[in-house]
């Protein structure tokens, strides 16, 4: 692995960076996440016209850019770094995601340039919470029957398909609690769990906006700037994505590993949007005659928090470097072997987070009571950790995960019966 970023690299931060500053600023986000769709329609269309941004990990003949999971790590750094409100996450990742890996060659012709473009938007829904649902964090106990799996036997767990009566096309019957940007996708790629027992399996299928039978609602959400939703689909008309006959395990696992980055990687840049402005605050705010900055405590605070933006902007940087070498190993194909981005994705995420709570904790502890104030930009970083926990996995459970994967503690030993002698009773 070579650490140093290449002149294209470089262009794709300081490009995206630029852009975001003149046309995101902490108004415009606030403006953006409460406007109708979630997020700045213009400014999405000029970010797909002007640097590709929805289709930057997408190969160049389904209208993308074709870069690779660095480049989407590098973005998504930056679009953190500012909190920016955009179907990035939940279309160009996790929707174009699964359609590149499961979908037949005619459904990525027809589907993938326009994701790639920006002219359309979709969203993946799952009954699971996603770090569940796309294999980020093991399954417990509470999450479905006694032996882990999720209820319903696969991950789509309270989302049901079934072939049409007539026998043209399938029905899906179910809800889904929290679907990113669901309410407003013109595209949605459903989870459903399909077979009964002999042949129980997760299919994905597709769903327009507007079919009978679907109804979506925008949800209130701890983080404005991730719209979520709840959708129902009731007997709603849906065509599978590539082969019904096909378990989408592997493919919700691939989607799992590019979501684990992205978000990782925005974690990163909002961590360190925290500590710059912690930075530049400290140096003005004066108590005791001085300079906030000037006492040793403080200092000491902001620099382990510097240590941790810093160690898990590496650790992304490897995953991202770790899923691009898998991927060039199985050629994109979803089936393939994970390799060391199995390990190394969710671990970087469990890292990242942890950094961005921290740095958002500090900075509003720092900044004083102006900074639990709504009017303060403190508290949009703060409810972003927070949310990213509860939407993308706790990180002691994803190093669970990675451990798992990694099979490091092997299987646990099964204690072998000691035989218990009955004592004889003796007569007198």
């Amino acid at each position: 692995m070579d650490p140093a970023l290449t002149p294209e690299q470089e262009a794709v931060r300081r490009t995206l960076r630029e852009l975001l500053a003149k046309h995101c600023g902490p108004d415009e986000v606030r403006a953006a996440a409460a406007g109708p769709l979630g997020y700045d329609a213009e400014l999405w269309h000029r970010l797909a016209d002007q640097l590709g941004l929805p289709g930057l990990a997408l190969p160049v003949a389904y209208g993308g850019v074709g870069l690779g999971p660095v480049e989407l790590a590098l973005a998504c750094e930056e679009s953190g770094r500012v909190l920016l409100p955009s179907p990035l996450l939940a279309s160009s990742v996790l929707a174009a995601t699964a359609v590149h890996t499961l979908g037949t060659e005619q459904q990525r012709a027809d589907l993938l340039p326009a994701l790639a473009g920006g002219a359309r938007t979709g969203a993946l829904v799952t009954a699971a919470a996603p770090a569940l649902a796309l294999g980020l964090v093991p399954a417990g106990a509470g999450d479905g029957l006694p032996d882990g799996t999720t209820a319903g036997g696969g991950r789509a767990g309270g989302v049901q398909a079934r072939p049409a009566p007539e026998g043209d096309g399938w029905l899906l019957y179910g809800e889904a609690g929290q679907v990113l940007d669901g309410a407003r996708a013109d595209l949605l790629v459903v989870a459903a769990h399909t077979g009964g027992f002999p042949r129980s399996r997760t299919v994905l299928f597709l769903v327009e906006a507007g079919s009978p039978g679907l109804t979506r609602t925008r949800l209130a959400a701890m983080d404005d700037t991730r719209t979520l939703a709840r959708v129902e689909l009731r007997d709603t008309p849906a065509v599978p994505l590539g082969d019904p006959e096909r378990d989408a395990g592997p493919a919700l696992a691939r989607t799992g590993r590019y979501a684990a980055l992205a978000v990782a990687a925005e974690a990163v840049g909002a961590a360190e949007q925290c500590l710059t402005r912690t930075v530049e605050y400290v140096q003005v705010r004066k108590q005791f005659g001085r300079a906030v900055g000037s006492f040793q405590a403080v200092q000491h605070r902001l620099a382990d928090v510097y240590v941790a933006v810093q160690t898990a902007r590496s650790a992304v940087h490897y995953a991202a470097w770790t899923l691009e070498r898998d991927e060039s190993e199985n050629e994109g194909d979803g089936e393939g072997e994970a390799g060391a981005s199995a390990t190394a994705v969710p671990l970087a995420l469990a890292h990242a987070l942890e950094s961005l709570r921290t740095a958002a904790a500090d900075a509003v502890q720092l900044h004083g009571g102006i900074a639990i104030t709504w009017e303060h930009d403190a508290q949009l970083y703060f409810k972003r950790a927070a949310a990213d926990e509860l939407l993308f996995g706790p990180p002691h459970l994803l190093r669970t995960r990675a451990a798992e994967r990694a099979n490091l503690f092997g299987p646990t030993p099964v204690p072998a019966r000691i035989p218990v002698r009955t004592p004889v009773r003796q007569e007198a």
